[in-house]
């Protein structure tokens, strides 16, 4: 029978930007449904709704994560509906089919008051160094970038003037995200001393964060190691903080302060909101506290 992989990932490149690592992971997600149903001499293409039911039930009963579950049901979702757009299929199979979670593990965050240990420890060295590793910090925690986006930021992402920082995120979509002023601090003093950085032998160097490796800018593993070094001269736990961690503090703490989720989804640069929803948490706790503070009912005075 023929399948229309290859039409639909083409799609996701051409109309949705989607990078080799994202097609691969739909190509692998798709492929291992595929190979369970042919095992019931069924296409996936032909698939019903009982044939994916059964599919789910399967990935449960082999102890799948949560997580791997719902991101392979989430690859078939967009699948059919490709299917059912290019009119190919008159029906989506997997409209009525649910995906009974164990629930999703919570992000792991940092307090605000780890964060200020965090950020007083970048703050004491004045060398080169030390101004670099507090504009990467500051501007990390300022705007929560994945660290790939981070440490490979053009020099001209950073406007001079301007309180805000252009990023070039997954699927080559830009945005832009706004920086406070310690951030912009931050860059401005290091900038002094960017040029320690350059490798000898270059004049000039397009990244913010240049250094010797292979790309010309600062590796991830760089950056992770440099920030392993900070959390244990702050009194952290080096193994609690990640790159990611500060990602996801970053956000925690934006909603507990009162963000909306569409402005952190744009910040972040996903792409769907349900990525964006793993914060709700945050939410909840905010409107719990809030409930409490305020509402005219959340103390019951007893009148004796």
């Amino acid at each position: 029978m023929v399948s229309y992989f290859d039409i639909f990932l083409d799609m996701m490149v051409a109309e949705r930007g989607a990078g080799p690592l994202t097609v691969e992971a739909y190509r692998r997600d798709l492929c291992h449904c595929e190979a369970f149903l042919a095992k019931k001499t069924m296409s996936l293409d032909k698939a019903d709704t009982e044939d994916l039911r059964i599919y789910v039930g399967q990935m449960q009963a082999a102890n799948f994560s949560s997580r791997t579950a719902a991101r392979r049901l989430s690859s078939l979702r967009q699948y059919f509906r490709f299917l059912v757009s290019e009119g190919l299929r008159t029906d989506d199979p997997t409209v009525k089919l649910d995906m009974p979670l164990k629930g999703r593990p919570l992000p792991k965050f940092l307090s605000q008051k780890e964060v200020r240990q965090l950020l007083d420890v970048a703050h004491v060295s004045s060398n080169a160094k030390g101004k670099r590793n507090k504009a990467l910090l500051e501007l990390l925690y300022a705007t929560g970038l994945r660290v790939s986006e981070l440490v490979s930021l053009p020099l001209a992402a950073v406007g001079r003037d301007k309180p805000i920082v252009i990023v070039i995120g997954k699927g080559g979509r830009e945005r832009m995200v706004p920086i406070g002023e310690p951030a912009r601090v931050a860059v401005r003093e290091y900038m002094q001393v960017r040029s320690v950085f350059i490798p000898s032998g270059n004049s000039v160097s397009t990244w913010l964060f240049p250094s010797r490796s292979k790309s010309g800018h600062l590796s991830r593993d760089g950056f992770t190691k440099i920030l392993k070094e900070l959390a244990l001269l702050a009194g952290l736990e080096p193994s609690k903080v990640s790159p990611h961690v500060l990602r996801h503090s970053f956000a925690s703490h934006l909603l507990a302060n009162g963000a909306d989720l569409r402005s952190l989804q744009q910040m972040l640069g996903h792409a769907d909101i349900s990525t964006t929803q793993i914060y709700t948490h945050v939410l909840d706790e905010r409107l719990r506290n809030l409930v409490e503070s305020h509402h005219p009912l959340s103390k019951v005075n007893h009148v004796s």
